[in-house]
């Protein structure tokens, strides 16, 4: 892990631990599994001020290229789960792909649970739009 930790920025933080408290009532078990490994990850997590995250951090709205050891490569974008939308490769941090890659930056190999299976994911290139970083996150 490049920064020796997830780092997430404050607001991000705090929106996050409101969705994931309320989040454990979903049905599907690789989801809660996910969410459960996300909130231990949380508790080590780096949480700093805007102005000190750094740019290839994985957070709510950066794209991500991301390969797996399965021989696969994708390019997705992280959000909050009311904008998710699979056709424009949006995934929700709800689910364990976005659990798996949030926090973690660019260069991280990250071993996961998936649905189709253990899989060790790497994040080849993390991007932030300056127009989708300035997006509020709801409070």
């Amino acid at each position: 892990m490049k920064y020796g930790s997830l780092i997430l920025e404050k607001k991000e933080y705090v929106y996050l631990k409101r969705i994931l408290n309320i989040s454990g009532y979903t049905e599907d078990v690789e989801t809660q599994k996910s969410v459960q490994r996300l909130i231990e990850e949380l508790k080590s997590a780096m949480i700093v001020d805007e102005v000190d995250i750094p740019g290839d951090i994985v957070r709510f709205n950066s794209s991500v290229l991301v390969s797996s050891d399965k021989g696969w490569k994708k390019n997705l974008q992280i959000v909050i789960p009311t904008e998710k939308d699979i056709k424009q490769d949006k995934i929700s941090i709800l689910t364990p792909m976005g659990s798996a890659l949030f926090g973690y930056s660019e260069e991280d190999t990250v071993d996961w649970e998936l649905p189709n299976g253990r899989q060790q994911l790497t994040l080849e290139v993390v991007s932030q739009d300056e127009n989708q970083k300035k997006i509020e996150i709801p409070i």
